[in-house]
């Protein structure tokens, strides 16, 4: 039974399934949009929201909590003073996902994985 389970397990360890989340957001908030599988990217869609929301309060509370995720402090600062100040007005929603055609060596359906453009 799954009750209560929110968790994409992604066929992964937790310390692989952790890294890979860790490395698609950073990618998406370097970028703005990126190309990977559909599953990977509803995964990874939880923890880019989750980091937009936190940095949106601007504090120092917020800045170590993204911080803590990104590991980088420049990508940190670019989150919270560049990134996070577009989405103020919205209440959450930040991040979209289109589906592309299925990658022709394995058939995994891909997707578009970007940052919605600020309102």
């Amino acid at each position: 039974m799954r009750h209560r389970v929110k968790l994409h397990a992604l066929s992964r360890p937790s310390d692989e399934r952790k890294a890979l989340m860790r490395s698609l957001v950073r990618e998406l908030f370097i970028h703005g949009t990126i190309i990977t599988t559909t599953e990977k990217a509803k995964a990874a869609s939880i923890f880019a929201e989750r980091m937009i929301t936190h940095a949106i309060a601007k504090d120092l509370s917020a800045r170590r909590y993204v911080n803590t995720f990104l590991n980088d402090e420049k990508l940190t600062n670019k989150v919270v003073d560049e990134i996070a100040p577009k989405y103020a007005g919205r209440k959450g929603g930040y991040t979209r996902i289109i589906k592309m055609k299925k990658r022709q060596g394995d058939d995994a359906e891909m997707a578009i994985f970007q940052l919605v453009k600020e309102s």
